[in-house]
């Protein structure tokens, strides 16, 4: 049967359908999706770890239980889990273990770009790469195969094209896979003891599964002109077929161990070779070693954000197949900006009013780095900014505050804020708690009391964790209320130690958040044009044609920050003003 599938959804399909019994990941665009999907399947138990590291040893441990099993993260959600990825080849796995790595080239909702097909190489682990969702199925499925022939963990690397694209998939039933016995065996499963004489086994297989790809089903050749060669992979197959759907093709199902033999073979038909890849000349600098010399790659192909249908052509035929439509519609710029009623807004305002140097994470908080409020002045990733505080404050800067979001903290919060008590630092910590993980689609965690099953969970209560790591100071506000909101940062921030202010307030844009009904702010006769309001920076709040401010009430979340500025009180509830200046 078929079905309209986007890549991720096919992989959850296809995972489902290879026999997955349990399946983890931390949310992460553009991967997020994969578990969503999974998680609606009652065969198998997927959830939301606190971090990339915990999901990847999660699903080592179900595998090497017996069980097939399934992580899924984006491309720096690896790194996270970079200490396991490294170590568990040594062992090879017991059932079925793939992790899918979904990179984002292009950074369109990264912190960096960055080619995770060298981690397969790196780890010495078997790589494939889909160029469509109906291959993001089918590959799937065989990575589990695989996995199990050569009892290895084996990466499915797809990007955010794959990911996002729609396609028809052929897909087909569940087959149940019998639980592998497990048998305890030191010297396979404790590697730390037994590395040295485990690493022969790895290379030997490294051997194996190269022989394997060179009859990989996955890796086809397409012969058509006696002129022109293009070896490639993912979605740039996709782009090089459009570009040029007579040249001949060597398609590359797994990219690593690359079939060399048939590569050479195939080169040699041709006078030059194009290699299109995305991102790295990964493939391109295999090739060259195998002492392929009538290659042309990256001297054509930028390394440089993504590529385009486009972009290949120009590098393939020196002329662009279409034309640059977005300059023909004159499409209008949109920054990104917090939504209306956001409580991160409460904060931001508070930290540009104090102006002090605040360092950050990774969230919709992000957003706070950019003007009006520029009220977050470094971003690395995740965790981060709690150390990076920490770091100013031994430099001897003063006045130094970290944000970091409630799943951030969970994620990578926690090892920084305990050293920070540990090592005596005098920095003030605000966890932005809405409640959810909000950047990636409002994904449930520790302490939002539910499961990505949507089952009720004991929910982790933050503030007590401050407290037990040995956070003297630690204090709930409501963002919401600017008054509050400034002293308590202040107090933070005088205190004689470490101090954590928890800014609690639930994300609008989740369901039952959506559903409360609200009573909108509109603007009176009081108003006298000043613009204090504006600088909340709402989206609903906007200067009419006479100079004053006006508010759109189907967008106004009635939080009230607007009307705790207004020096004339001329912004007040509709509901006890009815009628007066507003939308």
């Amino acid at each position: 049967m078929k079905r309209l599938l986007s890549g991720n959804e096919a992989m959850a399909w296809g995972a489902w359908e290879a026999g997955v019994v349990f399946a983890a990941g931390y949310p992460g665009t553009p991967a997020t999706e994969i578990l969503e999907n999974i998680a609606r399947r009652k065969e198998v138990d997927a959830h939301w770890a606190a971090n990339e590291k915990v999901a990847f040893e999660e699903v080592m441990g179900a595998a090497i239980g017996g069980v097939r099993a399934l992580v899924a993260v984006k491309h720096v959600g690896l790194n996270v889990a970079a200490d396991s990825f490294m170590v568990f080849p040594y062992a090879g796995t017991n059932a079925g273990f793939v992790v899918i790595s979904s990179d984002d080239p292009g950074a369109y909702s990264s912190q960096n770009e960055q080619d995770n097909r060298y981690f397969a190489k790196f780890g010495k682990v078997p790589l494939l790469e889909p160029s469509d969702a109906q291959e993001c199925h089918d590959l799937i499925v065989k990575a589990f195969d695989i996995s199990e022939q050569f009892k290895t963990p084996v990466m499915l690397r797809t990007t955010m094209r794959i990911n996002h694209t729609k396609c028809l998939v052929e897909v087909g039933e569940r087959q149940e896979r019998e639980k592998k016995q497990y048998h305890r065996d030191p010297t396979k499963w404790s590697v730390p003891n037994y590395c040295r004489s485990l690493r022969p086994i790895l290379e030997e297989k490294q051997h194996e599964l190269a022989a394997y790809s060179e009859s990989f089903e996955g890796n086809f050749v397409e012969l058509n002109s006696d002129e022109v060669g293009i070896i490639t992979s993912g979605i740039c197959y996709c782009y090089a077929k459009e570009a040029m759907p007579d040249a001949s093709f060597f398609k590359l199902g797994m990219t690593y161990p690359l079939p060399k033999q048939k590569i050479i073979d195939f080169c040699e038909r041709f006078e030059k070779v194009y290699i299109v890849e995305e991102g790295e000349p990964f493939l391109e600098e295999q090739i060259r070693a195998f002492g392929v010399t009538n290659v042309v790659g990256k001297e054509l192909f930028t390394n440089v954000l993504d590529l385009s249908p486009d972009l290949v052509a120009k590098g393939l035929l020196g002329t662009e197949v279409k034309g640059d439509f977005s300059k023909e519609i004159g499409i209008l710029t949109r920054p990104p900006q917090l939504c209306v009623g956001c409580s991160h807004r409460g904060v931001f305002f508070t930290l540009r009013k104090l102006d002090v140097l605040a360092t950050g994470d990774i969230g919709c908080y992000s957003l706070g780095s950019q003007p009006p409020f520029s009220a977050q002045h470094t971003i690395f990733c995740m965790g981060a900014g709690i150390a990076n505080a920490f770091g100013f404050e031994k430099a001897g800067t003063k006045d130094v505050v970290s944000l970091i979001g409630d799943s951030t903290f969970i994620h990578a919060g926690i090892p920084p804020l305990i050293d920070m008590v540990y090592n005596k630092s005098k920095g003030t910590v605000i966890i932005l708690d809405n409640d959810t993980t909000g950047m990636t689609g409002h994904q449930e965690h520790p302490s939002s009391g539910r499961t990505l099953k949507g089952e009720e969970a004991k929910e982790l209560n933050i503030e007590q964790l401050c407290k037990v790591i040995g956070v003297e100071y630690v204090k709930q506000v409501d963002p919401y209320n600017l008054d509050e909101t400034e002293k308590t940062i202040r107090e933070a921030m005088a205190f004689p130690g470490a101090a954590v202010v928890i800014a609690k307030r639930p994300c609008l844009l989740m369901r039952g958040e959506r559903n409360k009904k609200r009573i909108p702010y509109v603007v009176n006769d009081e108003c006298v044009g000043c613009g204090v309001c504006y600088q909340i920076d709402c989206p609903a709040l906007s200067e009419g044609p006479d100079g004053l401010a006006v508010i759109d009430a189907i967008s106004c979340a009635g939080c009230g920050m607007c009307a705790s500025l207004c020096p004339t009180r001329a912004i007040v509830l509709s509901a006890s003003d009815r009628g007066l200046k507003g939308c």
